[in-house]
């Protein structure tokens, strides 16, 4: 993967250190179909794996097949990045197989490359005809059958640190720079790309709003932070010289002094896990944000929609699923509140005066006299 002057972006090398062509052809595609430098990353990501693995086992990527396609997902499903045990997440594999597959119509579609074949097939409901066609608008949308290849997703539910744990992380942090950029990941919900790429002029004090732009559509919206995060922001401000005509506001603190990148703040949070032990991620942070505006009863779900900059209300909804913590917490006080419950006194006998033997008999059951 590397970035070349004239290239749409990011181009894909091969074993030679040359372009692959038809791969810079594909993204020329993508470019123009409004995908954004950062999805064609995504992309080139995917394609450099699938290009790693075919000539592993030394087949042209024009004569890939259904068998090398499903090789690939049993070496993703075994062999997963450095310092992982297991295989990729099913998610990552879903993500290459999708990338494989566009690539390759793409390339069907332009002739290019002789006669092809998509080596991702497709689900068999989607053969001619368009999922869910028939569906009864009045009942909600189900999942259709996945199609070969493609990873059950299991159901995930975000992960969020607790107001201890986030105290604790925020007490090991190094610098003023880090305590700022981990309060407003917290108290904006932004992610992590979009917090990074926030510029000077991005920054509103008097109305306590930062600007960033976007993930997917790039557009730019203004989020509302804590009064703790501009705090914390003056304060990293004060002790950073900033080079003359430099825009980004998050900077290196070691010369030469440059915009501080994804891989320098996932590693600054890498090191306050090792000294706690916990394994929490810059996700982690926006997920955090997300649960406490949720659990605030004073915001709607649609204000939560809005700062997370979620397309659709029905991704918002995962935060309002409950937390394996908090209901075994309430299933162990609901069996001490009925362990603590005083015993109800037995009901009184039945006064039998004046009913014979028989009658009682008919109406409580029981033998007859």
């Amino acid at each position: 993967m590397a970035s070349i002057e004239g290239a749409p972006g990011t181009v894909l090398l091969d074993a030679t250190g040359e372009p692959v062509e038809e791969v810079s052809e594909f993204f020329a595609t993508m470019l123009a179909c409004g995908a954004s430098f950062s999805s064609l990353r995504s992309y080139g990501l995917a394609l450099l794996r699938w290009w790693r693995f075919l000539a592993a086992i030394e087949v042209p990527w024009q004569r890939a097949s259904r068998l090398e396609a499903r090789d690939f997902v049993l070496w993703m499903r075994l062999v997963g990045p450095a310092g992982r045990q297991s295989g990729y997440a099913p998610a990552t594999i879903n993500h290459a197989l999708a990338v494989i597959k566009m690539f390759y119509a793409d390339r069907i579609s332009t002739g290019s490359g002789g006669p092809l074949i998509n080596p991702v097939p497709d689900a068999d409901h989607r053969a001619g005809r368009r999922s869910q066609a028939h569906h009864n608008p009045m009942q909600p949308l189900g999942p259709g059958p996945r199609a070969p290849f493609r990873q059950k997703m299991p159901e995930r539910i975000p992960r969020h640190l607790p107001d201890r744990l986030f105290d604790e992380l925020f007490a090991t942090l190094r610098s003023d720079r880090d305590r700022a950029l981990l309060a407003f990941y917290v108290s904006t919900g932004a992610r992590a790309s979009e917090l990074l790429g926030v510029t000077v002029d991005r920054v509103n004090v008097g109305d306590q709003r930062i600007g960033v732009h976007r993930k997917g559509s790039g557009r730019l919206q203004w989020l509302p932070a804590s009064a703790d995060a501009f705090v914390w922001l003056r304060l990293y401000e004060q002790q950073t010289r900033r080079p003359d005509g430099e825009q980004a506001l998050w900077l290196t603190r070691r010369r030469p002094v440059r915009q501080l990148t994804y891989s320098a703040a996932r590693r600054m949070l890498q090191r306050a896990n090792e000294s706690l032990g916990t394994a929490w991620t810059l996700h982690d942070l926006r997920h955090t944000a997300a649960q406490r505006m949720v659990d605030d009863p004073k915001m709607s779900l649609s204000d939560v929609q809005w700062v997370l900059g979620h397309a659709h209300i029905t991704t918002t909804q995962i935060y309002l699923r409950p937390r394996e913590e908090e209901v075994v917490s309430r299933v162990l006080a609901h069996h001490r509140d009925r362990a603590e419950r005083p015993t109800a006194p037995p009901p009184s006998p039945v006064d039998t005066a004046g009913y014979s033997a028989e009658v009682l008999a008919v109406l409580f059951g029981g033998p007859r006299p």
